[in-house]
C-alpha cells in the first residue's frame, strides 16, 4: 500500500492538532515510546515520534501514521456460524456490542495493516455510530434497516455495503454468514488525503498503572445466552470461545470492560427480537485487564459520538490504557455481568 509522508514543513503544533502523541527532542510526551525508531525531521531540524492513534504504538521508522485511508471498521458476525472469522489477527482493536437475541458482534478496527480477506461481514447498527465516530472510521458492512441507514448517514459516516468492490460471497459457507470482503479493494477505494485520525484513547505506558488486583481469568457476560470467556497466558489474554482459529485470533494485550446502558432501537429483527441500542455515552464502571491484573475505574464520554472515551480511577486519578491491541467489552449494566478470578 502507498504510504503518503507528511511535508517536512508542518509544524509541530499542526501535528498535535491531529491527535498524534508525538514526543520532539528534549520533551516527552503521554505515551511512552516503545521500542524502535520512528522519527521523522520536521521543520527546524526536530525530531519527532509518532504513534498509531487505535494502539498507541510507535509507528515504524519506514511508515508515516498519516496513511491515505480512513480508519475501517469490519462489522463481524460472532456466532457459531461465524467460523472461521477471518482477519482478525490484523485488527488494530476490537469492540464487542450486544445484538438482538442476547448474541454479540464484532466491530473490528483496520488502519495499521490492511488485510486482503475479512468476514464474515454482516449488518451495522446505530450503536456503531458512537463507537466509531471518536476516529471518523468509515464501516464495512452488508447493510442495515433502513432506519439505522437514515441514522448512521445522518451522523455522516461513510459506509460500503454488499455490492461495492472487494465484497464477494464465499461458496464454501451458507448464508448470510458468506458474505466476505478483500478490505484492501475497499481501503483503496477509500483513498484519500485525510489528517492522522484522533487517538481512540489516552494511550501511556504499561509501569504507570496503579497496581490493581491479580487476575487471569475473565468471563464478560453479555445476556443469558453469551458470555465472551478470557485467559491472562503468556503474557497476553486468550479469547478461550473465540470463533477465529488459533492462528488468525485477535492479540489482546488489554481487555477493557465498560458497563454500558441498553436502549430500544426501535424496531424488531425478522425473528421478532426487539433490537438493542447500546448508549455509549454519559459514563459507568469499567474494569481495566491488563498484564493480569485488574485495575477498577470509570468512564466517560460526551454526548458528541465523536467525543473520546476517556478513564479515570475510582480515586478520580486520570488513567491511561496501556499502549497495545485492546478488546473492548460493552457489556449491559442490567442484564449483563463480568466474573473474574486469579
Amino acid at each position: 500500500m502507498e504510504i503518503h509522508v507528511r511535508r517536512a514543513a508542518l509544524t509541530l503544533s499542526a501535528l498535535t492538532a491531529t491527535g498524534l502523541l508525538l514526543t520532539a527532542c528534549g520533551g516527552s510526551s503521554d505515551s511512552s515510546p516503545q521500542s524502535g525508531d520512528s522519527s521523522q525531521k520536521v521543520e527546524g531540524g526536530q525530531s519527532i515520534q509518532q504513534f498509531w492513534p487505535l494502539t498507541g504504538l510507535q509507528v515504524p521508522a519506514n511508515k508515516s501514521a498519516a496513511l491515505d485511508h480512513p480508519v475501517l471498521v469490519a462489522k463481524m458476525d460472532n456466532t457459531f456460524s461465524s467460523q472461521p472469522q477471518v482477519g482478525l489477527s490484523k485488527a488494530d482493536m476490537v469492540v464487542e456490542e450486544l445484538v438482538e437475541g442476547g448474541l454479540t458482534r464484532l466491530a473490528a478496527f483496520y488502519y495499521s495493516e490492511i488485510p486482503g480477506n475479512v468476514g464474515p461481514i454482516r449488518s451495522m447498527r446505530a450503536s456503531d455510530i458512537d463507537v466509531v465516530s471518536p476516529v471518523h472510521a468509515s464501516l464495512v458492512t452488508s447493510g442495515a434497516a433502513g432506519r439505522t441507514i437514515a441514522r448512521i448517514r445522518g451522523a455522516h459516516i461513510p459506509f460500503y455495503s454488499q455490492g461495492s468492490k472487494g465484497m464477494y460471497r464465499s461458496s464454501t459457507r451458507h448464508s448470510p454468514y458468506n458474505l466476505l470482503v478483500h478490505l484492501n479493494e475497499i481501503a483503496a477505494a477509500a483513498k484519500t488525503k485525510v489528517a492522522t485520525p484522533p487517538n481512540y484513547f489516552q494511550w501511556g505506558d504499561a509501569k504507570d498503572l496503579p497496581k490493581g488486583k491479580k487476575i487471569t481469568t475473565v468471563n464478560a457476560q453479555f445476556s443469558g445466552g453469551h458470555t465472551t470467556q478470557w485467559k491472562f497466558e503468556n503474557g497476553t489474554y486468550h479469547n478461550l470461545n473465540s470463533n477465529a482459529p488459533a492462528g488468525d485470533q485477535f492479540p489482546a494485550d488489554t481487555v477493557l470492560v465498560l458497563r454500558v446502558r441498553e436502549g430500544d432501537a426501535g424496531y424488531l429483527d425478522p425473528a421478532g427480537n426487539h433490537v438493542p441500542e447500546t448508549l455509549l455515552t454519559g459514563k459507568g464502571n469499567a474494569l481495566l485487564f491488563h498484564g493480569g491484573r485488574m485495575i477498577f475505574a470509570n468512564w466517560q464520554k460526551g454526548n458528541a459520538p465523536t467525543s473520546q472515551i476517556t478513564l479515570t480511577t475510582k480515586s478520580g486519578q486520570k488513567l491511561q490504557v496501556p499502549a497495545g491491541h485492546t478488546w473492548i467489552e460493552l457489556v449491559p449494566a442490567t442484564g449483563g455481568n463480568v466474573v473474574f478470578r486469579k
